[in-house]
């Protein structure tokens, strides 16, 4: 009889032991399916598909574009794709992390390049209007912004509007799919 007890505790034993290892081989498994998906916990990396929102404004708080509330702004970190410093800034960042960064004219669209300012003659533009702050296309589909006319001259800047300019970012990272 002492033997038949001692069977039912092996056998109830090894069950036991059966249901931990199960348990734990769960807990695994599950730990590691949360873990190859994007999580709050995930960082973002070079090559990963990003999906963000962002406010972009000027040093004196005006706003130049939003997408806050709108669609995101996707795109792939670390492959060029963005201006230097807003992509350095997403890089590390987790989801729903909100940052806010300041980024230098180097970083952005560069400084002012004044052989991207040039004079043209008024009558290239025919019997046409021509008025400041309207943008034009040269020969080679390039585009400017007309920042002065006269009778005979027409000054177009085929600069960035943004070059010269040190931008400051409000982006709230959505999403991270490595």
């Amino acid at each position: 009889m002492a033997e038949t007890k001692q069977n039912k505790f092996r056998f109830k034993a090894i069950y036991a032991v059966i249901a931990i290892v199960v348990l734990a081989a769960g807990g695994l498994t599950y730990y590691l399916l949360l873990s190859s998906y994007s999580s709050p916990m995930t960082m973002v990396a070079a090559g990963d598909n990003v999906s963000v929102y962002y406010t972009l404004s000027f040093t004196n708080g005006t706003v130049f574009q939003s997408n806050f509330g709108g669609q995101p702004f996707s795109f792939i970190a670390g492959s060029n794709s963005t201006i230097p410093g807003f992509d350095n800034a997403v890089l590390g960042m987790k989801v729903d992390q909100t940052k806010n960064v300041t980024v230098p004219p180097a970083e952005a669209y560069g400084d002012i390049n004044p052989n991207l300012i040039i004079i043209v003659n008024r009558s290239v533009f025919g019997n046409q209007s021509v008025k400041v702050g309207e943008t034009v296309a040269s020969v080679t589909q390039q585009y400017g912004t007309v920042t002065a006319v006269n009778a005979t001259k027409v000054i177009i800047n085929f600069n960035s509007p943004l070059a010269g300019q040190t931008l400051v970012f409000e982006i709230k990272v959505l999403s991270i799919n490595k």
